[in-house]
């Protein structure tokens, strides 16, 4: 497996964000703002696309986001070093703490790469959603 690195959003974090967020999850407003001053990671398996996320600074230190992994490949731990890999640029960014706002469903895989619940739960387009962060 192989991840790059892009200043700006490829076509390839975008045709799997539309499928894993739009087509899988039903999810409308899936492209903003916030894609424009974001690093986006893209994971490879020869040569093909199969798991992405953004890093972008905010308030509270820098926030990785948008973590998608087509069906496929779940299970893989591709989640995991996509994760890595943001945190690694993070602190080469100059980073010591990480912010995700993640699927509720989804929050003890995040905790279980050490990661803690920070802040009061809400929904993003009515699915349940948490903070969670962690220091580099």
């Amino acid at each position: 497996m192989e991840i790059k690195i892009y200043n700006s959003l490829p076509e390839e974090a975008i045709a799997i964000r539309k499928k894993v967020f739009m087509d899988e999850q039903g999810f409308v407003s899936e492209f903003d703002a916030t894609d424009d001053s974001s690093h986006h990671l893209v994971m490879f398996d020869s040569g093909r696309a199969v798991a992405t996320c953004r890093v972008f600074s905010c308030e509270c230190g820098f926030a990785v986001g948008r973590i998608a992994v087509i069906r496929e490949y779940r299970g893989r731990h591709c989640g995991a070093s996509l994760l890595y890999a943001a945190e690694k640029l993070i602190k080469k960014l100059g980073g010591h703490r990480v912010i995700i706002h993640a699927q509720l469903r989804v929050q003890a895989f995040y905790q279980k790469l050490g990661y803690r619940l920070s802040g009061v739960a809400d929904e993003d387009e009515g699915c349940p959603h948490v903070y969670l962060q962690k220091e580099l």
